[in-house]
């Protein structure tokens, strides 16, 4: 297993594209079902992240839109868990579904959300609204230009073209339907795998976001000391790997796992050695607790 400074070299590793690229997704609402229109259905939008090696990183999120497919009533109202994950790639165009297709926009809390405040688990709903029945089959963000990033304490620009956008893309059934009309999804950005640095303190934007619910996925949950440790968490299985940064007091979480039997990799800096935990069974809404992991020179 290769130690910190080899795992950030390959994170960084990535293919400069000259726009943003189409990813597909693979993490309480208050108000009740009643408040929501007639012929409408809610939907609520949460931002949470996956580390990377930064003091911090600034998106700045102007819009949110959905792609409705208004003929493709197979979602609206149902009450399945199960997970269907979209496996879509391209670039972002405003092509639907014939006549079917609607864009419409979401409520979105405009601004720029420093991303690795949205770690171990802490999420924010960043985008809402009450938008005509169907599948909802894409998830437009349009970006603006204030996007950065510190590292080291020292601030540099995230290469982003004016006016970029992301799109989801979904197949429909990804959604948690907690009541009737009324449904929500998380969106995990990714920053190991997004943040490329292509030269020297260059860095672009090629975005990575896993989307999932919590009620059809699990989690991993533990504690590492001591914290001079500066650890880094990674589990994975045959499907995925997945990464984690301990915070002050030394606690991780890592949401939006598929069912199944995951290895989880502590590693150590500052000459603590590291250590692998085998055979942790994830299961669909449960979270996984760890005893705490003491690393040892």
């Amino acid at each position: 297993m290769m130690k910190t400074k080899r795992l950030y070299g390959f994170l960084l590793l990535g293919v400069i594209a000259t726009s943003l690229i189409v990813v597909s997704c693979t993490k309480n609402d208050q108000s009740s079902s009643s408040d929501v229109p007639a012929n409408k259905q809610n939907v609520s939008l949460y931002m949470t992240d996956g580390p990377g090696f930064f003091d911090n990183v600034f998106i700045d999120i102007r819009s949110v839109q959905a792609l409705v497919d208004t003929c493709d009533k197979s979602d609206s109202g149902s009450d399945d868990h199960g997970g269907d994950n979209g496996d879509g790639h391209g670039w972002d165009d405003n092509s639907g579904n014939g006549s079917c297709a609607v864009w419409e926009d979401l409520n979105v809390k405009a601004g720029v959300y420093d991303l690795l405040t949205l770690r171990n688990g802490v999420d924010t709903l960043m985008a809402q609204g009450n938008i005509s029945i169907g599948s909802v089959k894409k998830i437009r963000i349009t970006l603006g230009t204030n996007n950065s990033l510190v590292k080291d304490s020292i601030t540099y620009p995230i290469n982003v073209a004016a006016n970029a956008s992301i799109t989801i893309v979904l197949k429909g059934h990804e959604w948690d339907e907690f009541e009737p009309k009324k449904k929500r999804l998380w969106l995990d950005f990714d920053i190991a795998r997004s943040i490329v640095q292509v030269r020297n303190n260059e860095f672009h934007l090629i975005p990575v976001i896993h989307c999932f619910t919590r009620v059809k996925t699990g989690a991993i949950e533990g504690r590492v000391q001591p914290r001079e440790a500066y650890s880094v968490i990674s589990a994975w299985n045959n499907a995925d790997t997945v990464y984690a940064l301990p915070d002050r007091e030394g606690r991780f979480s890592i949401h939006g796992l598929q069912e199944g039997s995951y290895t989880l990799f502590v590693n150590g800096s500052n000459g603590y050695t590291d250590t692998t935990i085998n055979n942790i069974s994830v299961g669909v809404g449960q979270s996984a607790k760890l005893e705490t992991t003491i690393l040892h020179k």
